[in-house]
C-alpha cells in the first residue's frame, strides 16, 4: 500500500491535533479542524488504510485513532518543520544563561531548570565525559595563619574550592610559587593522567613545598581531581508529568518516576547516545520501561572538544517541532557562554 501524499497530509493532522489535545483523533474532527478538501468518509477510509500500515493505533475505548512509534518517527524524520522560536523566547533563553556563568556546575544546572521551565517536561543535564577533562589553572589562596584555599579551575570551566588546615607554617609568597609551579608542571593534562602521576617527586628540591605537599595539600589535590572527573547529571521538572494527560495512570506515573531514580543506570544510557540532537521515540528506547516514552539529546562543547548532554523525556505525544528547536538554541547559548567564559578567564 503506497502513502500517498493525501495520507501524509491526513496524518500530519492527526499528529498536530492529538498532540495539541490529547485526544483520539476521529474523520469528522479533521474534517472539522483542517482544510482537507474530502469527505469525512474519505478520510475514514485514508485512516483505515494508515492503521493498517501500522501509522495509527485504535484505542479500544475510543472510535478515534492515535498516532504509533511509526508515525512520530516519520513526522521527525520527514514531516516536521522547523519550528522559529520567537524573539522573547530566544532572548529569554540567552538572559538566563548569561545570569548563571559564575560556574561549570551552576550554569549546567540552571540550562536544565530553564528548559524544563520552557518545555513543561522533565529535563536533565549531563556534564562532560571524565576522560577527555584536562587540568588548566591551580591556586592556593591564603585565609587565616593555617587554613589555604586551594583552587582548581578544569579546561571545561569546571571550578573547585577547597578549604584546607595546614599543619605547618607557611608565606603568601611560597603559597603563589608553589601554585604557579603545580599549574605550569600540569597545565593541560589530564587528570586522569595527573592521578597516575607520583606527584610530589616533581617537588623534590624544594623542601617547604614539599612540606605542605605531603601534610594536607596533596591528599585533598588528589581528592578534588577525583570529584571533579565525576559525571554528575542533574534533573529538573520531576513533578511536571504530573500535569500530563498520559501519566494520569499512578502506574505510569510510579514506572516514569522509577526510571529517572536510577541516576546511574539512566547516566549510562545518556553516554551511550551520539551527538548531536538524537530524538529516541517509544520502542526504539532498549530499555522496556522506555517503551511509553520519547527522549531528545542534544550535547554541548566547551572549547570545541569536552561534550556533556542536555535534554528531556516524556510521553512519545511531544511538541518534538518546538522542543528540538528549543534545545537547539539552547544548546547553542550553553556553546556561545562557555567561549565568552573561556576568553574572559584567559584576558585576566
Amino acid at each position: 500500500m503506497e502513502l500517498t501524499e493525501r495520507k501524509l497530509r491526513i496524518l500530519q493532522a492527526i499528529i498536530s491535533d492529538y498532540v495539541r489535545s490529547a485526544e483520539p483523533v476521529g474523520s469528522r474532527t479533521l474534517s472539522k479542524r483542517f482544510d482537507l478538501g474530502i469527505s469525512p468518509a474519505t478520510i475514514r477510509n485514508e485512516m483505515s488504510d494508515l492503521e493498517e500500515m501500522g501509522y495509527l493505533t485504535h484505542p479500544h475505548t475510543s472510535a478515534g485513532r492515535v498516532p504509533s512509534d511509526k508515525a512520530y518517527r516519520l513526522y521527525v524524520n520527514d514531516l516536521m518543520e522547523k519550528h522559529e522560536l520567537s524573539i522573547a523566547e530566544k532572548n529569554l533563553i540567552a538572559e538566563r544563561l548569561r545570569g548563571h556563568v559564575n560556574e561549570f556546575e551552576d550554569t549546567i544546572k540552571h540550562a536544565a531548570k530553564l528548559l524544563s521551565e520552557i518545555t513543561n517536561l522533565t529535563s536533565f543535564a549531563m556534564t562532560p565525559t571524565k576522560n577527555e577533562e584536562t587540568l588548566r589553572f591551580i591556586n592556593l589562596l591564603p585565609v587565616d595563619d593555617r587554613t589555604v584555599v586551594l583552587m582548581i579551575v578544569s579546561e571545561s570551566g569546571k571550578i573547585s574550592n577547597t578549604a584546607l588546615k595546614l599543619r605547618v607554617p607557611y608565606t603568601e609568597e611560597g603559597l603563589q610559587l608553589l601554585a604557579k609551579n603545580m599549574t605550569y608542571k600540569f597545565n593541560g593534562k589530564r587528570m586522569t593522567d595527573v592521578l597516575k602521576e607520583n606527584i610530589i617527586s616533581h617537588f623534590e628540591s624544594d623542601i617547604a613545598a614539599m612540606s605542605m605537599l605531603e601534610e594536607n595539600i596533596m591528599p585533598s589535590f588528589m581528592k578534588t581531581l577525583e570529584d571533579m572527573l565525576n559525571v554528575n547529571l542533574y534533573m529538573d521538572g520531576l513533578t511536571n508529568i504530573f500535569d500530563i494527560p498520559e501519566y494520569n495512570d499512578l502506574t505510569k506515573a510510579k514506572n516514569f518516576l522509577s526510571l529517572l531514580d536510577k541516576k546511574e543506570d539512566f547516566t549510562k544510557k545518556l553516554l551511550e547516545r551520539e551527538d548531536g540532537i538524537i530524538v529516541t521515540i517509544g520502542d526504539e528506547n532498549a530499555d522496556d520501561m522506555m517503551h511509553d516514552c520519547s527522549m531528545i539529546t542534544a550535547t554541548y562543547h566547551v572549547d570545541g572538544k569536552m561534550v556533556g548532554k542536555i535534554g528531556v523525556i516524556g510521553p512519545t505525544r511531544m511538541k518534538y517541532d518546538e522542543i528540538t528547536s528549543i534545545i537547539e538554541y539552547l544548546t547553542d547559548n550553553l556553546n556561545d557562554t562557555f567561549r565568552l567564559e573561556a576568553s574572559i578567564n584567559e584576558e585576566e
